[in-house]
Protein backbone atom coordinates (compact mmCIF):
# COMPACT_ATOMS: atom_id res chain seq x y z
CA UNK A 1 0.00 0.00 0.00
CA UNK A 2 1.00 3.36 -0.83
CA UNK A 3 1.82 6.26 1.82
CA UNK A 4 -0.20 8.78 0.39
CA UNK A 5 -2.86 6.92 -1.51
CA UNK A 6 -5.50 9.86 -1.93
CA UNK A 7 -2.16 12.38 -2.67
CA UNK A 8 -3.51 14.05 -6.47
CA UNK A 9 -6.59 11.82 -6.93
CA UNK A 10 -9.49 13.60 -8.05
CA UNK A 11 -12.74 12.01 -8.08
CA UNK A 12 -16.57 12.18 -9.16
CA UNK A 13 -19.29 11.15 -6.57
CA UNK A 14 -22.64 10.14 -7.94
CA UNK A 15 -24.76 9.88 -5.05
CA UNK A 16 -27.99 9.91 -6.19
CA UNK A 17 -29.66 13.35 -5.12
CA UNK A 18 -25.90 14.58 -4.09
CA UNK A 19 -22.94 14.74 -6.47
CA UNK A 20 -19.86 16.47 -5.94
CA UNK A 21 -15.96 17.14 -7.41
CA UNK A 22 -12.99 15.53 -5.10
CA UNK A 23 -9.68 17.17 -4.87
CA UNK A 24 -6.89 15.61 -3.04
CA UNK A 25 -4.18 17.88 -2.82
CA UNK A 26 -2.15 15.55 -0.20
CA UNK A 27 -3.37 12.67 1.92
CA UNK A 28 -4.54 14.92 4.40
CA UNK A 29 -6.31 17.85 2.69
CA UNK A 30 -8.66 18.37 -0.09
CA UNK A 31 -11.22 20.53 -1.91
CA UNK A 32 -15.13 19.48 -2.83
CA UNK A 33 -16.73 21.07 -5.14
CA UNK A 34 -20.76 19.85 -4.82
CA UNK A 35 -21.93 20.02 -8.15
CA UNK A 36 -25.58 18.49 -7.34
CA UNK A 37 -26.82 19.65 -3.77
CA UNK A 38 -30.26 17.40 -4.22
CA UNK A 39 -31.60 20.07 -1.47
CA UNK A 40 -28.73 19.06 1.12
CA UNK A 41 -25.82 22.12 0.12
CA UNK A 42 -26.15 24.67 -2.20
CA UNK A 43 -25.20 23.77 -5.76
CA UNK A 44 -21.31 25.26 -6.32
CA UNK A 45 -20.55 25.06 -2.90
CA UNK A 46 -16.46 24.64 -2.93
CA UNK A 47 -14.92 23.57 0.85
CA UNK A 48 -11.19 22.34 1.28
CA UNK A 49 -10.89 20.16 4.46
CA UNK A 50 -9.04 18.22 6.28
CA UNK A 51 -9.23 14.27 5.76
CA UNK A 52 -8.48 10.98 7.23
CA UNK A 53 -8.15 8.00 4.92
CA UNK A 54 -6.77 4.65 4.50
CA UNK A 55 -6.23 2.50 1.69
CA UNK A 56 -7.80 -0.70 2.88
CA UNK A 57 -6.64 -2.60 -0.32
CA UNK A 58 -5.51 -1.24 -3.72
CA UNK A 59 -8.16 1.28 -5.08
CA UNK A 60 -10.63 1.15 -2.18
CA UNK A 61 -10.46 4.15 0.31
CA UNK A 62 -12.00 4.60 3.82
CA UNK A 63 -12.12 8.19 3.63
CA UNK A 64 -13.50 10.81 6.22
CA UNK A 65 -13.62 14.29 7.01
CA UNK A 66 -15.77 17.51 9.09
CA UNK A 67 -17.14 20.12 7.02
CA UNK A 68 -17.58 24.25 8.13
CA UNK A 69 -21.07 23.18 8.72
CA UNK A 70 -20.38 20.98 11.39
CA UNK A 71 -21.20 17.95 9.44
CA UNK A 72 -19.30 14.49 9.51
CA UNK A 73 -19.01 13.04 6.37
CA UNK A 74 -16.96 9.01 5.80
CA UNK A 75 -17.35 7.47 2.65
CA UNK A 76 -15.93 3.99 1.01
CA UNK A 77 -14.72 4.75 -2.00
CA UNK A 78 -14.12 1.47 -4.29
CA UNK A 79 -12.60 3.18 -7.40
CA UNK A 80 -11.46 -0.38 -9.03
CA UNK A 81 -15.52 -0.88 -8.91
CA UNK A 82 -16.91 2.50 -9.32
CA UNK A 83 -18.62 2.44 -5.91
CA UNK A 84 -19.09 4.65 -3.42
CA UNK A 85 -20.98 4.50 0.24
CA UNK A 86 -21.42 7.56 1.85
CA UNK A 87 -22.70 7.72 5.57
CA UNK A 88 -22.98 11.69 6.86
CA UNK A 89 -24.54 12.86 10.05
CA UNK A 90 -25.81 16.15 9.73
CA UNK A 91 -24.98 18.78 12.46
CA UNK A 92 -28.08 17.96 13.96
CA UNK A 93 -27.57 14.09 14.18
CA UNK A 94 -29.42 13.26 11.55
CA UNK A 95 -27.65 10.37 9.52
CA UNK A 96 -28.06 10.05 5.92
CA UNK A 97 -26.91 7.01 3.77
CA UNK A 98 -26.50 7.35 0.25
CA UNK A 99 -24.82 5.19 -2.40
CA UNK A 100 -23.88 5.79 -5.71
CA UNK A 101 -20.83 5.66 -7.79
CA UNK A 102 -17.50 7.01 -8.41
CA UNK A 103 -14.65 7.46 -11.06
CA UNK A 104 -11.83 9.57 -11.70
CA UNK A 105 -11.95 12.85 -12.96
CA UNK A 106 -8.68 12.93 -14.84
Amino acid sequence: MSHEPTARRNLFAELGQLSLEMRFESDKRMTFTVVNGGGLVPDGHTETVAVTSQEVRPEVFLTSWKEESGAFVTHLEDVERGRVYSRITLPDGSPIALTGTIKPLD
